[in-house]
């Protein structure tokens, strides 16, 4: 599991699998899986959407790129998906957490 939590900032834009996680790790999917949930309280895939949700909502914060540098930087190919994700994580599209932040501040 240690391998794989390493793996996954060190290529942050890369499209992550769970078998290409498990190959990091030097384990069966299942396995990864497994120790994942036990040891994180989550499989890999979903530890690695809100991990990159959390980066992807810092960058937000911080300002200065558009919506869809942001979903490129964090690994997502299309700035739709990454809306879906962001709002699905987040309960807010991006741009609205960004408006929220403006009005906020």
């Amino acid at each position: 599991v240690a391998a794989a939590l390493r793996a996954m900032p060190a290529r942050t834009a890369h499209p992550w699998t769970v078998a290409e996680l498990a190959r990091v790790a030097a384990v069966s999917r299942s396995t990864l899986a497994a120790r994942f949930k036990d040891r994180v309280g989550k499989g890999p895939l979903e530890y690695l959407t809100e991990w990159r949700i959390e980066l992807a909502a810092d960058q937000i914060r911080r300002g200065g790129e558009t919506v869809a540098t942001i979903a490129r930087a964090v690994g997502y190919g299309s700035e739709s998906a990454f809306s879906v994700a962001f709002k699905r994580t987040t309960g807010l599209s991006p741009r609205a957490y960004r408006s929220h932040l403006t009005r906020a501040g």
